[in-house]
C-alpha cells in the first residue's frame, strides 16, 4: 500500500502569527530577497500560474496537485480579475454561501474535512496544499500533516491569524528543519507529532 497523500499548510505568517493585514493584504510580505530562489525552486506548485508564465517557471506537479482556499483567500485573486490562480492544479474553494461558476474552480459548500478525507484517499505522489485562510485551518487542524510556514520579520499587529479566530484543543507539531535566509526570512517545516507520542503530563510544561 503506497503512501498517503499529505495535507500541508504551506503559508506566510508574521513574527506575530498573521498571514495577512486587517484588511486581507498580504503586500507588506518581502517578495524580494534570497528566500525567494528557494521558494520558486521547492514550492514551483504554489506560485500562481500568471506569476509562473511570467518568470518561465515550470511546475512540475511533484509537491502539490491540489489546492484548498477558503473564499476570502480566493476573493484576494478574484477581485483583481484573476477568476482561476491556479490552473495547473486542482482548485477547492470553500463558502457556505458564495456561489459562482468558475472554470477550473470548484466553489462548495460541503464539510472541507469530508472533501479532503477524499483528497487523501486518492492514488498519487504529490500532496494537497491548504492555502488559507485561518478559518479553514483551523477547520481542518486535525487533518493537518505538515506545517510549512514562511516566517517574515515583521510585526503586523492585528489581522487575519494562523488558525483562525476559534478556540481548538492544543495541537503538537515537531519541528524537521529550518532554513535562514539573508532576507530575515525563516522558512519552519513541522510535522504532526504521531497520537502515540508522548505529550508532557497536564500542567506540567507551564511557561
Amino acid at each position: 500500500m503506497g503512501t498517503m497523500r499529505e495535507l500541508v499548510y504551506y503559508v506566510a505568517t508574521s513574527l506575530d502569527g498573521y498571514i495577512a493585514a486587517p484588511g486581507g493584504e498580504t503586500d507588506a510580505f518581502p517578495v524580494e530577497g534570497d528566500h525567494m530562489a528557494a521558494l520558486l525552486s521547492d514550492f514551483a506548485d504554489a506560485v500562481p500560474g500568471h506569476v509562473a508564465s511570467a518568470l518561465g517557471i515550470e511546475q512540475p506537479l511533484t509537491t502539490f496537485d491540489t489546492v484548498l482556499m477558503g473564499w476570502a483567500t480566493y476573493r484576494v485573486a478574484a477581485d483583481v480579475g484573476i477568476a482561476s490562480p491556479y490552473p495547473h492544479l486542482r482548485q477547492f474553494v470553500f463558502s457556505r454561501s458564495q456561489r459562482a461558476e468558475v472554470e477550473g474552480v470548484t466553489i462548495t459548500a460541503e464539510d472541507p474535512r469530508l472533501v479532503v478525507r477524499d483528497l487523501k484517499a486518492e492514488p498519487g505522489p504529490a500532496d494537497i496544499w491548504l492555502c488559507g485562510g485561518g478559518d479553514l485551518a483551523s477547520a481542518l487542524i486535525d487533518d493537518i500533516d505538515r506545517l510549512v510556514l514562511k516566517v517574515n520579520p515583521l510585526v503586523f499587529g492585528g489581522g487575519i491569524p494562523l488558525f483562525g479566530g476559534r478556540v481548538i484543543a492544543p495541537e503538537t507539531f515537531e519541528l524537521q528543519s529550518t532554513r535562514r535566509f539573508e532576507s530575515g526570512v525563516l522558512i519552519n517545516d513541522y510535522r504532526r507529532r504521531p497520537a502515540s507520542a508522548d505529550r508532557p503530563p497536564s500542567g506540567h510544561a507551564r511557561s
